[in-house]
């Protein structure tokens, strides 16, 4: 774990998505955190020792997903399927696949285990997986201002968290999409999918992966608004938590009455193109039972 001495930041940005904003000075405590996301080698420990089964690996509740087919209503998580060509990138079920038996062990279906990849961030965990994980180890997850404020790496407001250029497309110093999303990707980067962690380099404060790689769970309701910054005051808000659960539903989805978290970080599927999230202000709703092939998290430890 890696100590991060505690401070104020300018959290957000005006620039990129609406949810990001507006920026705001904000204080954080001290605390440590994991430098690099929880991985495959790990998560197999705590599973091992516990006996705990993923949510990807129980049948979904029928009354959670009204109209849902019934042959969907099996073990089984979403993965990213490459398309064979150009599609609307509106429509975002283009390229992503419910798949049964796909779980933790077996993050891209049935067919393809783990065997290989130990050192890669663990994916298809849901937030009660990582949050189970976290206790287990005497941790927590993040919240948002503790994720972000560490993620910027002693860099207070730079678009990246490597300073304000994007080398991405020429020269990646993360694991991100080079090419035509979502049919082509070049591998500049050198992986089309999870890379090992620490495989690029580190942040500021010694923290791998920040950018790129898979999105990672925080312990913050998502909420779409955002308010607006205090008027000046000797004291920036500490390590706000801006949202409740009822927020965070989806109102795009009246049915499905699942709450929603932040993630943070991007993933190895973000581009400018598409998802230009792979930047510490970015950020993205999650429902708390959804597992993904690039969603993780890493864990934290507060005084």
């Amino acid at each position: 774990m890696i100590s991060i001495e505690g401070g104020e930041f300018a959290m957000g940005s005006n620039e990129f998505y609406p949810d990001e904003g507006p920026v705001r000075r904000v204080g954080v405590a001290g605390f440590r955190i994991a430098p690099h996301a929880v991985t495959n080698r790990e998560f197999a420990e705590f599973v091992d020792a516990t006996g705990y089964v993923t949510e990807a690996e129980i049948a979904p509740d029928p009354a959670l997903y009204p109209g849902a087919p019934p042959e969907n209503l099996v073990p089984g998580a979403l993965v990213f399927t490459m398309t064979p060509g150009p599609v609307h990138l509106g429509d975002f079920s283009q390229w992503w696949r419910w798949t049964p038996g796909a779980d933790w062990r077996h993050p891209t279906g049935p067919d393809r285990s783990i065997e290989g990849l130990e050192d890669h961030p663990v994916v298809q965990v849901s937030h009660a997986d990582a949050s189970a994980y976290c206790d287990w180890a005497g941790l927590s997850l993040p919240s948002e201002a503790e994720w972000e404020y560490a993620a910027r790496g002693g860099l207070d407001g730079a678009r990246f968290v490597w300073g304000d250029e994007d080398p991405q497309e020429t020269a990646p110093v993360a694991n991100t999409w080079q090419g035509r999303f979502p049919y082509e990707n070049t591998e500049l980067d050198g992986w089309t999918r999870t890379a090992p962690v620490g495989s690029y380099p580190p942040n500021g404060y010694g923290l791998y992966d920040m950018a790129g790689n898979v999105w990672e769970w925080t312990d913050d309701w998502y909420a779409r608004k955002r308010s607006a910054p205090e008027e000046p005051s000797c004291c920036a808000p500490a390590n706000p938590r801006i949202s409740t659960e009822q927020e965070s539903h989806d109102p795009n989805q009246p049915d499905i009455a699942i709450p929603r978290k932040v993630v943070k970080g991007g993933s190895h599927l973000c581009t400018p193109q598409y998802c230009y999230r792979y930047r510490p202000a970015a950020r993205q709703p999650q429902m708390i039972e959804t597992a993904m092939s690039h969603l993780g998290f890493r864990c934290i430890q507060r005084p």
